[in-house]
């Protein structure tokens, strides 16, 4: 078994990593809240389906990472066969989320969907828990409720009271949360050897392929003109690479169970949005699940600057340290 690196044992190093994947997290979040914003205009300047759009968009992501990765490090494109099969069990569960996600768009509606994707960090706490051994602290679970209970706000108090879902809706809203924590999941273990733009370029391949067949069932958006052009362009760096290359490298440096909450801070940077850029305007009830979410994020982060601490404390005391 290989030995820790001193990045990872010194008391010193564990808040910055901490620190400095809270940040990525957090700014990833920043960007994956404009997704809505682009895939809006880009619906405005053309006739697109969810389930295309899906899919060029993973195709787009994959072509220009692999050009990128082709030019400047080859290398990076090489990867073991043993691990092809985490690559490609990565890529199927992030081109099933598009597809989940879509369908329970279709089904249930923007507010439902959005509630029910929510669940995410509960089930990466959960399987987190039980295949890593990661902890399932009572402030995980706090923040889990809180983020919850403010998805839920921000969506529309009486959204679930008002939806009538059917069979087909309910599975669809299982399977959203369930192949976005697979994919968070899976990003983690394939971060024990590879970098995030590996990572990612094998993910969006795969993705795309899962969404390949599906396109044949779908209106294609052809002719596009050059300004809807230029607002995907904006879907795939801003909304895409970006935030997917943060996030994968902020799974290399927290635990996934802490990662999936903090992406929940998205919804808030949303509501933002929507309130100084389409002039959306906000309820009481939205404005408070806002606050939910982040109190929850800033409250997991404050336990685990404790929880650091208290350990540099321990470290740095000689007289709190046991053994002879």
């Amino acid at each position: 078994m290989s030995q820790p690196t001193a990045r990872e044992t010194t008391p010193e190093a564990l808040p910055r990593s901490d620190l400095i994947g809270s940040l990525a997290v957090l700014f990833a979040a920043a960007c994956w809240g404009t997704s809505g914003l682009f895939v809006k205009w880009i619906a405005a300047d053309t006739e697109i389906t969810a389930l295309a759009l899906a899919f060029w968009r993973d195709l787009a992501t994959f072509l220009v990472l692999l050009s990128g990765l082709a030019l400047l490090r080859r290398s990076w494109l090489r990867v073991r066969r043993a691990d092809l099969r985490w690559f490609v069990a990565m890529g199927a569960s992030l081109g099933a989320f598009h597809v989940f996600w879509n369908l329970a768009v279709f089904l249930n509606g923007v507010a439902v969907a959005t509630v029910q994707q929510a669940a995410m960090p509960a089930i990466v706490a959960v399987v987190a828990w039980l295949i890593w051994r990661e902890s399932l602290s009572w402030s995980k679970i706090v923040a889990i409720l809180l983020t919850f209970m403010g998805t839920v706000l921000v969506s529309g108090l009486n959204v679930l009271g008002q939806a009538e879902l059917s069979l087909g809706g309910l599975l669809v809203g299982l399977g959203t949360p369930a192949t976005y924590a697979a994919w968070t999941l899976l990003g983690k273990k394939v971060r024990e050897r590879y970098n995030p733009v590996t990572a990612l370029t094998y993910a969006f391949a795969f993705g795309a392929l899962v969404l390949l067949p599906l396109q044949f069932f779908t209106p294609q958006p052809f002719p596009v003109s050059s300004s809807a052009l230029l607002r995907f362009s904006g879907l795939i760096i801003v909304a895409t690479i970006i935030p997917f290359s943060i996030y994968t490298f902020a799974l290399g440096r927290l635990p996934a169970s802490v990662v999936s909450i903090l992406a929940m801070s998205e919804i808030a940077f949303v509501v933002v949005y929507a309130h100084f850029l389409l002039d959306e305007r906000l309820t009481a009830s939205q404005i408070l699940g806002a606050g939910l979410v982040v109190v929850g994020v800033l409250l997991l982060s404050w336990f685990r600057w404790k929880k650091r601490t208290n350990i540099e404390s321990v470290h740095s005391d000689p007289t709190l340290k046991t053994g002879p």
